[in-house]
């Protein structure tokens, strides 16, 4: 079951740069800035009532963010809904045929997330996260 937008994610080519303009325009400062390995991509977490800006930045000239950044530029990248559970809701989106790019949960930033391609909701990228 979908419970809330948990986040929107925006693409960026320097996380620093960013954070520092929402800083600067809107007072806003990040929670959290951390380095996410096996998604080539380091994040800062900006708070604003019970949701999240996340912004990424890629560090991994292959990742699938440094693809994004090249091909659309800068801006938003994905939204993620939070789940009760990832695994359950990627079985439900399975069975009504729902195109996925994670076939089960796994370990992200956001909890235990997966992604759903962008083909199946009008080109849209969808994170699911069970916060854990």
């Amino acid at each position: 079951m979908i419970k809330r937008i948990d986040h929107v994610a925006i693409a960026v080519k320097n996380l620093d740069q960013a954070v520092c303009t929402f800083e600067n325009l809107f007072g806003l400062r990040p929670s959290r800035i951390e380095d996410i390995p096996d998604q080539g991509v380091r994040a800062a977490v900006i708070h604003i009532s019970d949701t999240e800006l996340e912004f990424i930045e890629p560090v991994n000239p292959t990742s699938g963010v440094a693809r994004f950044l090249e091909s659309k530029g800068e801006g938003i990248h994905h939204i993620c809904l939070e789940v009760d559970d990832t695994d359950e809701e990627l079985q439900r989106l399975d069975a009504r045929g729902a195109r996925l790019i994670d076939k089960q949960g796994r370990k992200g930033l956001a909890g235990k997330i997966a992604f759903i391609h962008p083909k199946s909701l009008h080109g849209i990228l969808t994170e699911l996260a069970q916060k854990t």
